[in-house]
């Protein structure tokens, strides 16, 4: 692939593009590697993947979950978020943003106390408690015997884990590599009072479930929907537009995103960013090992009727023409090279002029419908609040001319999924 002009002009204001420090955590991908085993696909799954390494798995798992790449210099050096933390994030305020807890990690009486009321939510002091015990998921606070928070960095988990709401609204068991779509990750960082009026401004809009990879790359403000990190292990490529392999994309999250301690450099997109000491590039096998361990939730049966499903299905392969590029087992052509512009899939190009190949990689088609975590918003920039809207907008794309039926019955095919 050639280069891409990294000086194209930008949609921001100059004073927002001069700061290419900017906070962006972790967006369309996590931070592991290792480039995929894949040698082909049939309708019955993929076949020629290598074993993975039972051991392998464990080690990224806790990486996956704990390790922050050292990125603690940037979100307490840089944004000093801890003290924001401690100062002015109750578990309440947390929770409305879309920040999640552990509760197998909550002592027995913590969670009695919780149940009883007797926890105030409204305290600071609280969440600061939450943080030594490892509870908040994706956040790592360092916290000393005075009880003060001293430190914070944050790991792969925080986009890219949810949890199952067993115990109260955000508190639950973890569901790793689900994204968390109720994350507004901007609010976030919006809070910190290192960036400017207008810095806050851009990531104020941004909202829940969305995030923008490139901002700090640059300039431009357009952000997309947090994909899921779940059944990637036969998909080459993980990403909205198909640049590189998986292993490239994680590289770049780990470094440039969560500001992990690293080296990523891309001359087609104009990214060169050196961090030293490297945190990264020796634990990216056992990440890799744990993603790739993870694999798409099952559907919900009560969700979908199983006849429409079925019939559903056909319609799939034939009049609804979805098969002619959410191809085989894997639900994406991409595993054949195949990209696509983006009047061809009805889009806006913007996204992915910012990228390597400037056009759009087919989606794989994987827990669409799994109440309530992954129920849209859909396309890479949340355009279809619903699997009806999908559905609509290829009928009219394409002239399909499906019946009202045809398309009800698709809904349900793809729920299945």
């Amino acid at each position: 692939m050639t280069s891409p002009s990294s000086t194209r002009p930008s949609s921001q204001p100059a004073d927002l593009r001069a700061n290419r420090w900017w906070p962006l955590p972790l967006a369309v991908g996590v931070a592991c590697a290792v480039v995929l085993l894949v040698s082909s696909c049939d309708d019955d799954g993929p076949t020629g993947l290598a074993p993975l390494d039972p051991l392998l798995v464990a080690q990224g798992k806790t990486v996956f979950r704990f390790d922050t790449f050292g990125d603690e210099t940037f979100w307490t050096d840089t944004l000093r978020m801890h003290e924001v933390i401690r100062t002015g994030v109750s578990p309440a305020t947390a929770l409305s943003v879309g920040l999640k807890v552990d509760a197998d990690t909550l002592p027995a009486q913590v969670r009695a106390d919780l149940q009883a009321g007797r926890i105030d939510l409204d305290d600071p002091a609280t969440t600061v408690a939450l943080l030594k015990l490892g509870a908040v998921v994706g956040v790592v606070g360092q916290v000393d015997a005075s009880d003060n928070l001293t430190r914070v960095g944050i790991t792969c988990a925080l986009c890219h884990s949810t949890v199952d709401n067993s115990f109260a609204p955000g508190i639950g068991k973890r569901l790793d590599g689900w994204p968390n779509r109720d994350l507004d990750v901007g609010a976030i960082v919006a809070l910190s009072p290192a960036l400017t009026t207008a810095q806050k401004a851009v990531y104020n809009s941004w909202g829940p479930g969305m995030y923008d990879p490139r901002f700090n790359q640059d300039g431009l403000n357009i952000p997309v929907v947090l994909p899921p990190a779940f059944g990637l292990r036969a998909v080459r490529r993980e990403l909205y537009t198909g640049d590189d392999t998986v292993a490239y994309w994680n590289a770049y999250v780990a470094i440039t995103q969560m500001h992990g301690h690293g080296t990523f450099t891309d001359a087609r997109i104009g990214v060169n960013v050196q961090n030293p000491p490297d945190m990264v590039s020796s634990k990216l096998a056992a990440l890799s090992a744990y993603q790739f361990s993870l694999d798409k939730p099952a559907p919900v049966q009560a969700e979908f009727d199983a006849a429409a499903a079925a019939r559903g299905r056909t319609v799939f392969q034939g009049a609804g023409e979805c098969s002619s590029c959410h191809a085989g087992a894997t639900f994406t052509d991409i595993n054949d090279g195949e990209l696509h512009t983006a009047a061809e899939v009805g889009q806006d190009p913007a996204y992915a002029q910012r990228s390597v190949t400037e056009m759009y990689r087919t989606t794989p088609l994987r827990g669409l419908w799994n109440p309530p975590q992954l129920r849209g918003p859909y396309f890479h920039d949340g355009s279809a609040a619903t699997l009806e809207a999908v559905v609509e907008h290829y009928n009219t794309l394409r002239t399909l001319g499906l019946t009202a039926a045809q398309k009800s019955d698709l809904v349900h095919y793809l729920k299945s999924l």
